[in-house]
């Protein structure tokens, strides 16, 4: 209970320690205010940017591979295009070999896609919309809602029926909110009849929101175009069993593939396995040099304003050095006093923590609300901001409370 006491003392002494100088209490904030408000407001940019892109990348599922004729390339480094642009593209064949052949897969389609096409309804017309085509299992490898409508059904699928699925944003500048199931558009001069209509899903950082796509049978398109030239961008998608681990799928993926284009053991792949956790591990290594520009940007200030909180502290301890020499007189412990001056720091430095999460917070409502983009302020950096400004504050004040505290009792009362 004496401790508590004695802590509660030291508390009530550096707040009105506090009190007495506020001009000299805000001009010692404003270092650690600015660099708290750095590196937060940097933090919380990166952490909303990182995981908008994230919520983008998992539309794909953590346990989808892609068989592709270009492989993923990020960052700098030498990307051999010469050596790929030779490579055939997936086929038709390929994916009827990995039908028959794959045993830990969910779903296995072949996809394709044409761009900028106009989709009419009577007078109206939607424009730039992207025409996608997939095999029957284009549902089981993507994760696709409806808010109309249904899918495809394997009757429509396997004879190529004239049906088409609408995006959200397609529908509603088509239709205008009436329903859409039932009603035939027009899709490069063919007449489609519409069964569903995905779930609107907004913005995509990624650009992977179906908002503005529509989807037809694979069998439909082979008539309107060639699904199997490079120019529309052909794959395999495969979405492994979500008990198996993607290793295992990828092996099993990547040995039918050799198996399928009759490749020697030890000879090269004609073809690229990509995943999302290519990007997923990219996105870490982009946004870990930004979080470590920001610490850089922010610590400099963080580091004046600790030098900034340290002097202070030392001009405090020479105002007050009779009183002390009164306490230490009275019978008040070393640790007393130590503690004093250190709650005095720390309480300077939280405050300006406080300050700068303020400033971050007032930042997130400018940008929501004022400039229509979002940043979350996240739990995780609040509680980092007060944790950097208590270690700053115990940094700070720890040596002119240890020289307080050392003072001798009848030099201070004479000073």
């Amino acid at each position: 209970m004496i401790i508590f006491r004695l802590i509660g003392e030291s508390f009530r002494f550096a707040a009105d320690a506090l009190r007495q100088n506020k001009l000299r209490t805000m001009l010692s904030l404003l270092g650690i205010t600015i660099g708290i408000f750095t590196i937060i407001a940097v933090f919380s940019g990166v952490d909303t940017l990182r995981n908008k892109l994230q919520e983008s990348v998992d539309k794909l599922g953590s346990k989808t591979l892609f068989v592709q004729k270009w492989p993923w390339q990020f960052g700098g480094g030498d990307y051999p295009w010469w050596k790929y642009m030779n490579r055939p593209v997936p086929s038709l064949r390929d994916y009827k070999a990995l039908k028959e052949r794959l045993e830990n897969v969910e779903g296995i389609s072949y996809e394709a896609s044409i761009s900028n096409r106009i989709v009419k309804y009577r007078s109206g017309s939607v424009e730039g919309v992207t025409l996608n085509t997939g095999t029957q299992d284009y549902n089981k490898t993507w994760n696709v809602d409806y808010q109309e409508g249904r899918y495809f059904t394997d009757n429509e699928g396997a004879f190529g029926a004239p049906v088409v699925i609408l995006g959200a944003s397609v529908a509603n500048g088509l239709f205008a909110g009436e329903p859409a199931v039932g009603k035939q558009v027009k899709v490069m001069g063919r007449r489609l009849t519409v069964v569903g209509v995905f779930k609107k899903e907004g913005e995509d950082m990624l650009g992977m929101s179906q908002d503005n796509n529509i989807l037809i049978p694979i069998n439909y398109a082979r008539g309107l175009f060639d699904v199997q030239n490079d120019n529309y961008g052909p794959q395999i998608t495969v979405r492994g069993k979500e008990n198996i681990a993607l290793d295992e799928v990828e092996s099993e993926l990547e040995g039918s593939m050799r198996s399928a284009h009759r490749i020697k053991p030890g000879a090269e792949d004609d073809f690229a396995l990509n995943k999302t956790t290519m990007v997923s591990n990219q996105l870490d290594i982009m946004f870990k040099m930004v979080k470590i520009a920001g610490w850089v940007i922010g610590g400099f200030s963080i580091l004046v304003g600790g030098f900034g909180i340290a002097n202070i502290m030392f001009v405090s301890v020479k105002e007050r050095t009779n009183i002390i020499g009164i306490q230490k007189s009275l019978g008040a412990k070393n640790y007393f006093i130590l503690l004093q001056f250190m709650f005095e720091a720390i309480a300077l430095c939280v405050m300006g923590g406080i300050l700068g999460l303020l400033l971050v917070y007032s930042l997130t409502l400018v940008f929501t609300y004022l400039l229509d983009v979002k940043i979350v302020l996240y739990f995780a950096n609040v509680v980092m901001g007060i944790g950097i400004s208590v270690v700053i504050g115990t940094i700070s004040g720890f040596w002119p409370a240890y020289s307080a505290s050392r003072l001798d009792p009848v030099e201070a009362i004479r000073s």
